[in-house]
């Protein structure tokens, strides 16, 4: 039986796209009358159905990470904003939406790792020059992308293709 074979409840979590386990999830929380996490969740398939309106397209896996890794970002960079204004309330919010968004994002590179795939790729873009980064960047998003911060990895390939 393949996958658009089976009906959700036959699924196992390995089995099911990041999309359809955020849907099942919203659909827990319903359920549950979690208001607090349901609020979370939808801010979290409304961004997803908004690229899906926009582009015309069924998104898959890696756009779902795409969008996942620019809410983390925008989650820790209100973090860091509410707790130096000293606002707790806010950053508690911030937390917590981080904090649902973790699980939905693969395990985190270490920076060894991230190290090596810039290496790899370089070499396989044959990159020499600041001028080749778009390449390598390009290279690297699919294998990093929700696994590192782009913007440590686009400085590190910076410093790499500058020495």
């Amino acid at each position: 039986m393949t996958l658009g074979e089976m009906t959700l409840g036959e699924m196992t979590l390995g089995e099911m796209t990041l999309k359809g386990q955020i849907q099942e999830d919203v659909k827990t929380a319903m359920r549950a009358r979690d208001q607090k996490r349901l609020t979370a969740l939808r801010l979290i398939t409304s961004a997803i159905k908004q690229i899906e309106v926009d582009q015309r397209i069924e998104v898959d896996d890696q756009i779902v990470l795409g969008v996942l890794d620019k809410m983390v970002k925008q989650r820790r960079e209100s973090l860091e904003q509410y707790q130096a204004a000293g606002r707790d309330d806010l950053a508690a919010q911030e937390q917590y939406e981080l904090d649902l968004l973790a699980p939905y994002l693969p395990e985190a590179l270490s920076d060894a790792e991230v190290a090596d795939l810039i290496k790899q790729a370089v070499a396989e873009t044959g990159a020499s020059s600041i001028r080749d980064m778009g390449a390598v960047m390009n290279k690297l998003r699919g294998e990093v992308q929700g696994r590192a911060d782009m913007k440590a990895v686009s400085s590190a390939v910076k410093a790499q293709l500058s020495a």
